[in-house]
């Protein structure tokens, strides 16, 4: 098979294996997601293949406008050298793109992605269509496929799709490895490697006040040792009693197409970013009673 059908082949079985595990656990229609939620989630998972696609492409395209010469020039590089390039090009500038979706002039564009409620697969790309669009690591990505890092950008992203998929996912796979004390080390390099449950859930809490929280940080996609690195890192191997954000609690959620579509759509909802000019990313409320957070035992 060619480099694409084999990556669309292990996108859509990872994808459909979280899918399906969620499903028989009751899990892929959480108590807390509503008609908008369904409407938004279903949206993003047609919308994000063709966002996806349309951008490399069109970095292909300009590539083989502006260096028609140097298709293929780096693939004679050894495979670890790509895949240094790529944790950098494509991981290393999406947490830095992540870090900036929330300040006031990104957050409308990832609002979407903290307004749900729960965390599952559905959650995953459920942001606002120009995020995408203008991700600088998917035009750099599709700028590196052109000079000739196929088959290593094929594993890379087979790789960071399950990492990502797993993060958000409902299925706290990191929950039982915690229990066991023989796995301690190798928790303890792990958690500070890529994303997992625990860390990349906190990042969605209602509430930074519960203990467990860190709406301010967590902003890995694979590797977690961004945060490490940046200082944006909080470990704690418990996870948020409750999702989503305090001004949809308060206001009612915002429609499923203005999320989506903002700012060709815009909301006249009270106290929302979704207005022109773009409002702030709202504040976590404090809370003086924090349910208690769902916890496992720390490692030795």
């Amino acid at each position: 098979m060619d480099p694409q059908t084999v990556q669309t082949v292990s996108l859509v079985a990872i994808f459909a294996g979280f899918l399906l595990n969620e499903w028989r656990r009751g899990e892929l229609r959480p108590p807390m997601a509503g008609r908008e939620d369904d409407r938004l989630d279903i949206a993003i998972l047609i919308m994000f293949p063709a966002v996806f696609a349309g951008v490399l492409a069109t970095s292909t395209a300009l590539c083989e406008w502006l260096l028609p010469q140097q298709r293929g020039a780096f693939a004679h590089w050894p495979w670890w050298a790509m895949l240094g390039t790529l944790l950098i090009a494509d991981d290393l500038t999406q947490y830095w793109w992540h870090r900036l979706s929330h300040t006031s002039l990104m957050w409308p564009l990832h609002r979407v992605h903290h307004s749900a409620a729960y965390m599952s697969v559905r959650v995953v790309y459920r942001n606002n269509a120009l995020y995408y669009t203008f991700m600088p690591g998917l035009w750099l990505s599709g700028a590196l496929v052109y000079l000739g890092f196929g088959w290593v950008y094929i594993g890379y992203v087979v790789v960071k799709i399950a990492v990502i998929i797993g993060a958000h996912s409902s299925w706290r796979w990191d929950e039982a490895l915690y229990k066991i004390p023989a796995l301690h080390p190798l928790m303890w390099v792990l958690e500070r490697t890529i994303s997992t449950p625990a860390t990349h859930h906190a990042h969605h809490a209602l509430t930074q006040d519960d203990g467990v929280g860190h709406y301010a940080g967590n902003f890995g996609n694979l590797l977690f040792l961004w945060d490490v690195i940046f200082g944006t890192a909080r470990i704690t191997r418990r996870y948020p009693p409750a999702y989503g954000l305090a001004d949809d609690r308060a206001h009612g959620t915002e429609r499923w197409a203005t999320q989506l579509l903002y700012p060709f759509l815009r909301s006249d909802r009270a106290a929302t970013a979704l207005s022109w000019p773009p409002g702030r990313p709202p504040q976590p409320p404090r809370a003086s009673a924090p349910p208690r957070a769902r916890t496992v035992p720390p490692s030795a």
